[in-house]
């Protein structure tokens, strides 16, 4: 059975929106790196790995339910930041922001009767509540030290041992 309009409208959007997110944090990245900070630079670089297989991961969900993806030019992101902290502060709102549109195709899933939708979509609501904690996490340990000196060193230190892993695939 194809898949409605209206959701397939919504699921458009969000995929352009993931890998608008995942611009976001690959500019993140190149801002961390020209800033001396290779470990924070890898850690936003992972996020947008993580951006662009959860946008592939819509496109495939759509394709395999006969819809047709429609990929918008991706908008301006930012480029300057005061700061590490300034950065997670940037990230938490647009997790946050993410949280909201991703619960919006939920609620038109829903409001089509789609369960397939909504079943898929549980995985998104899943990583949002993490996304979200983790962010929330990072922002208070930068807090702690406001986000400058020997606790700026120690975290850009463990960032670099960050790896991708595709969760997606699970």
């Amino acid at each position: 059975m194809a898949i409605s309009k209206k959701v397939e409208e919504i699921l458009n959007k969000q995929i352009n929106a993931e890998f608008w997110s995942a611009y976001f944090y690959l500019s993140m990245s190149n801002y961390l790196t020209a800033n001396g900070m290779p470990g924070f630079a890898n850690w936003m670089k992972v996020q947008f790995q993580e951006e662009t297989t959860h946008g592939l991961k819509m496109v495939n969900y759509l394709n395999d339910r006969n819809g047709r993806v429609l990929l918008e030019p991706i908008a301006e992101v930012a480029t300057e930041w005061n700061g590490v902290l300034d950065i997670f502060e940037d990230t938490l709102k647009h997790e946050e922001k993410v949280t909201n549109m991703i619960n919006e195709c939920t609620e038109v899933a829903l409001e089509a009767r789609d369960h397939a939708t909504v079943n898929f979509l549980q995985w998104f609501v899943d990583e949002q509540v993490e996304e979200e904690a983790t962010v929330s996490e990072i922002i208070d340990q930068l807090k702690m030290f406001k986000g400058e000196g020997h606790g700026l060193y120690m975290m850009d230190k463990e960032f670099k041992t960050r790896v991708f892993v595709d969760a997606t695939q699970a």
